[in-house]
């Protein structure tokens, strides 16, 4: 064969072995991977033919989008319009709250339309009356115009719905829903489910609290009195019983917010209806101090038990702004000699007079003693219960004159009314009936709740230093006031009650009364403080108080018997 190269011919054999190839000469090409093989190029038909192709899809998108975005696009972009994507809240059930024997006091109703909770429910309450301003009420989820909630929770506003808020608040769900224009729900999903909230068992007994007050109310519009309150308490875990005030609102009107007529009779009740007398009412306790600065009288050996002073009907000293006249301070009788148990049974202020500020041979305790034994048993202090709006009282001091009357000086007569729970003396009903619960135990006070069982509360205990022996004097002219004195109301066949009772001048002129009881029972082994406080009625109402908690206790006897046991 012929080679032409650089422009010559060479002639060359052959063999017959470089023509034909063997499986031992095969090169070593991995044909899995095309090696070896020669490419053949794509024929330009094909090419045209591809081209042509995705042309013909180009074209067909491009009419489809202009015939979406132009022809129909405003008909779509309404359609858009009207359905809408909402974030909406799955409301959680509030906690609900209960009395210590389980019976329901609050709780969330539903509408029929609300199964789904896209609406918000409502808040009721106990229809027994006594529970308005113990419970309280809640502000609602509310919308604004567009139908969106701004406020998407319930918030306690008073009572122990405020008190305890957080922990009645469940955690809402959210669901994302698909509405049309007609409102219409075209598709939904939920993303979180709701936690409801926790319930509460209060330490109230429900039938003691409308029983008190319903005597509450009776005896106020049956007596002119301008309202009222009361209080029964553990003196051992502090637990409130009862705690109710006269006027309240009802709850459950306010939560819902609708009837506007009476929600603003409401507020422009002259006689306050919001509020809480029995933690917010500071009234003067008038003759219910007496306990208290007779056991300081003891203590501090300004009298025995019984050395006896006499009582006509009132004490005098020189007036110093005119000597030639008398500052006369009254008692409500004559009552002859007293020793100390007669005096608090009697309730004689004479003798009251002469052992607090001291009168001719009878040397006083003195303003500083008196707020000493009054702070000792937190007579006027904030008692720290678990519901808000509590006030705290006043006792009545020198440093206190001169920051209220501009530096008008302390004088005796002072004293003299101090020594009977008036001049600028104010306490709560809650805080005596606390006060209470020390003289009834004559080793602690208790910090009161009304959340049941709570060990936090009932771990919070003053612990009082208290010769027995002479508390025990206090005890008996307590028990002498039911048997023989001020109190003989509440002698009754089912308990045997100690009691003070205590009557306080208001108004200009001193022209009302507020009538107060406080006490303990059993008296042999006490287990309940209380207090009644009936406000601003007329001066022929004294007595009231009492008989109001005697029927309270008339009422135990026979539907809560246990309380006796």
């Amino acid at each position: 064969m012929k080679f032409h190269i650089n422009n010559k011919y060479i002639n060359r054999n052959i063999d017959p072995d470089e023509i034909f190839l063997d499986s031992k000469n095969l090169p070593d090409f991995n044909t899995q991977q095309f090696e070896g093989r020669l490419e053949k190029a794509i024929p330009k038909k094909t090419i045209y033919t591809l081209s042509l192709f995705f042309i013909f899809c180009s074209c067909v998108l491009i009419y489809q989008l202009g015939y979406l975005q132009i022809i129909k696009g405003e008909a779509y972009f309404k359609k858009s319009e009207n359905n809408t994507l909402m974030k909406q809240p799955i409301f959680a059930d509030r906690g609900l709250i209960y009395d210590r024997n389980d019976i329901l006091l609050a709780w969330n109703t539903w509408g029929k339309e609300d199964v789904s909770k896209l609406s918000s429910p409502a808040r009721s309450y106990i229809s027994n009356p006594g529970f308005g301003l113990l419970l309280g009420y809640v502000s609602s989820p509310a919308k604004d115009s567009m139908g969106n909630y701004w406020q998407d929770s319930f918030i306690g506003k008073d009572g122990v719905e405020k008190s305890y808020n957080t922990n009645l608040t469940g955690k809402n769900g959210v669901r994302i829903t698909e509405t049309n224009v007609k409102g219409e729900i075209q598709s939904e999903n939920i993303v979180t489910l709701p936690i409801a909230g926790e319930n509460i068992k209060l330490s109230i007994d429900s039938r003691i609290q409308k029983k008190m007050y319903e005597s509450i109310s009776n005896m106020a519009q049956g007596a002119s009195f301008g309202g009222g309150a009361g209080v029964l308490m553990d003196i051992n875990t502090g637990e409130i019983i009862s705690m109710t005030s006269f006027p309240e609102y009802n709850g459950t009107i306010l939560s819902k917010g609708e009837d506007k007529t009476l929600i603003n009779g409401y507020f422009n009740d002259k006689r306050k209806v919001f509020l809480n007398r029995s933690i917010s009412g500071l009234y003067a306790p008038g003759s219910i101090v007496k306990p208290f600065l007779g056991y300081g009288a003891l203590a501090e050996n300004v009298i025995t038990p019984l050395k006896q002073i006499f009582s006509n009907g009132s004490i005098s000293i020189p007036n110093p702004y005119f000597p030639e006249k008398k500052s006369v301070f009254k008692d409500h009788g004559s009552f002859g000699y007293v020793d100390m148990k007669k005096a608090i049974a009697i309730s004689s202020d004479v003798y009251f007079y002469e052992i607090g500020g001291g009168f001719e041979n009878q040397k006083g305790l003195g303003i500083i003693n008196i707020d000493k034994y009054a702070k000792m048993f937190n007579i006027a202090d904030k008692t720290n219960i678990d519901l808000g709006g509590e006030k705290s009282g006043i006792v009545p001091t020198p440093d206190w004159k001169m920051k209220t009357f501009k530096g008008d000086a302390w004088r005796v007569g002072d004293t003299y009314n101090t020594s009977i729970g008036q001049y600028g003396f104010q306490v709560t009903p809650l805080s005596v009936a606390r006060a209470t619960a020390g003289i009834a135990s004559m080793e602690s006070i208790p910090t009161p709740h009304i959340k049941l069982n709570d060990k936090t509360f009932e771990s919070k205990v003053t612990t009082l230093d208290i010769n027995k022996d002479m508390m025990k004097v206090i005890h008996e002219g307590m028990r002498m006031a039911v048997t023989e004195g001020t109190a003989t109301a509440l002698n009754l066949s089912s308990v045997k009650v100690a009691a003070k009772s205590g009557t306080a001048q208001v108004g200009l002129g001193n022209t009302n009364t507020n009538s107060w009881i406080v006490g303990f029972f059993p008296y042999e082994n006490p287990k309940y403080s209380f207090a009644i406080l009936m406000e601003r009625g007329p001066k022929a109402a004294s007595g009231n108080a009492t008989r109001v908690m005697s029927e309270v206790i008339d009422y135990m006897s026979i539907y809560t018997p246990e309380y006796f046991k």
